[in-house]
């Protein structure tokens, strides 16, 4: 089955956080040693760009959740998101960027990371139980899915008695009511993105690994400083 994905989608509400679409990203994550956990931290108040020229999942779900966190100036709010979740992910070209702005005396700087630019797949970005909690998404190419199966009950997606194909919900975002396990879930075997362009407020994975990382500080911030 293949979606042709165009445009944005910005989550107003809970209620309404899942459609018969599929959102995915890719970004820097956290190593967790015993696996991940999307967003059972706070998350930031800043939201952080991702381009991807191609993803190539495995054992993909999604589903509705909401991140708590903070703003810039340290008050508590709530986001929103679709947590899109893969056993493993490669990734070509992988650019990330985040904005800072007014620092004193400094001004608006970005911090740009790129890594995995290479038509070879064993000098691609690699993940390993990837969690990306996704606000917006375009692609510029297409997302085509393999046996994918959309209105599934999220508690299914990771228990195969129950025909889940992937590595389930987040038990820190359940424990804290912050996901409905009875709500509105996709699944497939495999996913493909391309040409990504992404907003997200988190990504953990199990492992991460970023041939050829690059990480550079950038006064400013719009197109041609931001990945996007």
């Amino acid at each position: 089955m293949q979606s042709q994905v165009r445009g944005g989608t910005r989550w107003k509400r809970f209620a309404v956080v899942m459609v018969p679409s599929v959102a995915a990203t890719a970004a820097i994550g956290v190593a967790l040693a015993q696996g991940a956990l999307a967003a059972s931290f706070s998350v930031s108040g800043q939201e952080f760009k991702v381009t991807a020229d191609e993803l190539n999942g495995t054992k993909f779900t999604q589903y509705g959740a909401v991140d708590s966190g903070y703003t810039l100036t340290g008050e508590k709010t709530a986001h929103a998101v679709a947590v899109s979740s893969f056993d493993t992910a490669r990734i070509n070209n992988l650019c990330q960027s985040v904005v800072t702005p007014d620092i004193p005396f400094v001004g608006t700087m970005t911090l740009r990371l790129t890594a995995g630019k290479s038509s070879d797949e064993d000098q691609q970005v690699h993940a390993g139980k990837l969690f990306m909690d996704v606000s917006d998404l375009n692609t510029t190419g297409y997302a085509k899915f393999g046996n994918i199966d959309i209105g599934v009950a999220a508690k299914d997606t990771g228990d195969p008695k129950a025909g889940g194909k992937g590595i389930g919900l987040n038990p820190d975002e359940v424990q804290k009511k912050q996901t409905n396990p009875y709500g509105f879930a996709q699944q497939a075997d495999t996913a493909q993105l391309v040409g990504v362009q992404s907003t997200a407020w988190a990504t953990t994975a199990g492992t991460f690994t970023l041939p050829k990382l690059h990480m550079a500080l950038v006064k400013g911030s719009g197109k041609g400083v931001e990945c996007y």
